[in-house]
């Protein structure tokens, strides 16, 4: 099975990308949504949380004040660091399960959807990188629209994150989406297509011969070593 891991910047559109993906049958892990689920009531993480940050993040049915949290750890660096090291790897286990799952269906495909694959490290255990882009002047212009706020203020945001042509460097595919729908549309017909014909056999084809799926996954993480350092020696210079 063939794992992309789809990214791109604020209001760059890879949430139109991803729903365009899943209505074409290309199943789909959410991280944002899985960051939710592992805060939930009764979970490890929301009890880490509360040992950390006290029972005022919890509102009165027991959920989790995202709110109130996020304005904690906005304004506290120290705070933030160790709210991530609660959820990040809360997220990761059940995005490893999430793809396990579909590879155990025989899904030929699947695709991570995640905001800060870049910046956290997790594009280089994807088969492939998928960013959405389109100019920082198109995100300007959406951002204002969507949140309809001052120039000035969905600068400071954009310039929070990375920029979108600095993810660029780490694609495998670029879809540009500064275009109409109806392009965009046909950009992802073509990457569904490139995506299919890439991924290869399922396991009901690769349990036949264990060693083709060994040798496969061994490859794959080779070939990401190498386009790391190669990436990496192109930022220094």
């Amino acid at each position: 099975m063939l794992v992309v891991g789809l990214t791109g910047g604020i209001a760059t559109g890879k949430s139109t990308v991803s729903a365009l993906l899943r209505a074409r049958n290309v199943p789909i892990v959410d991280a944002d949504v899985l960051a939710r689920k592992v805060v939930e009531p009764g979970t490890p993480a929301l009890s880490a949380i509360v040992r950390v940050f006290g029972p005022d993040v919890l509102l009165p049915d027991g959920t989790l004040d995202r709110p109130k949290l996020g304005r904690i750890v906005f304004a506290d660096e120290e705070k933030r660091r160790k709210l991530n090291a609660i959820v990040h790897p809360a997220v990761r286990r059940e995005m490893f399960w999430s793809v396990l799952r579909h590879w155990w269906r025989g899904e030929r495909l699947c695709v991570l959807d995640v905001p800060l694959l870049i910046e956290g490290g997790l594009w280089k255990w994807v088969g492939k990188v998928l960013v959405v882009y389109c100019s920082t002047e198109i995100q300007l212009q959406r951002l204002m629209k969507r949140d309809n706020s001052s120039r000035e203020d969905a600068s400071a945001r954009l310039n929070a994150q990375l920029p979108i042509a600095e993810k660029v460097k780490y694609a495998d595919i670029v879809i540009d989406n500064s275009g109409t729908p109806q392009e965009l549309e046909r950009q992802i017909d073509g990457v569904v297509r490139r995506l299919m014909e890439e991924a290869g056999w399922t396991w009901r084809l690769s349990w036949l011969f264990p060693p083709w799926g060994i040798a496969s996954a061994a490859l794959t993480l080779a070939w990401r070593a190498l386009r790391r350092s190669q990436k990496g020696k192109l930022r220094r210079r």
